[in-house]
Formats: structure tokens, sequence, C-alpha cells
């Protein structure tokens, strides 16, 4: 199982320390000092579309207007903390965020 996230985010620690709690191996990859490859960053966007780009954060608000624009590649490329994390990626399976859903379905509660 793989969390793509950032050390920083309070939400990915709690995913990792829930999921090691639970005897998951678990290999957490911080997307800044190690950026997602295009290839992961393409499959990512399928998966998942726009809702891989948050945009209520200060770090999209920040963004210039030319990215804005852009497809969500090209924005969390050039900014990768505005990508929703964690990602989770339990072999071929793909969960976005945190939430009681993604708990339970996570965790098999």
């Amino acid at each position: 199982m793989i969390i793509y996230g950032l050390s920083t985010c309070a939400t990915c620690q709690k995913a990792r320390k829930a999921l090691e709690a639970e005897g998951r191996d678990v290999r957490f990859r911080d997307i800044r000092a190690d950026p997602l490859t295009e290839a992961e960053l393409t499959e990512l966007i399928s998966e998942f579309g726009d809702r891989l780009v948050d945009r209520s954060t200060n770090d999209y608000r920040g963004l210039n207007a030319w990215l804005k624009n852009a497809e969500a590649e090209a924005q969390i490329a050039a900014q990768p903390k505005v990508m929703t994390r964690p990602v989770i990626r339990d072999g071929d399976r793909f969960y976005l965020g945190w939430d009681e859903s993604i708990q339970s379905a996570v965790l098999g509660q």
C-alpha cells in the first residue's frame, strides 16, 4: 500500500498511523520530495479527474491565472501542494482523502 501526500499534512499522518496500527504494510511517498512521474500523474487523473486538485487551499488560490485555467496535471506538476491528499493506492484500487467512507473501505470496518 502506498500513500501519496505531504509529510507535513496532518490528514496524511492520521491515515498512515491508522493503517500502520491495523498492521498494514504502508509506504509513504512525499510528493514534494519525490514528485509523481508523468505516468503516475496521468493514472491518478484518469482515476479521480479534477477532484485530484483541491481548489479550496491557499496554494491553489496562489496559482497564477494561466495555471488556474490549465489542466490538473500542470497544476499538480507546478505546485504539488494543490493535490487533494492523501491518495491511497492499495494494489489496483485508489482512494482519495481520509473521510469515514474511505476509512471503512480501507480499514475494513
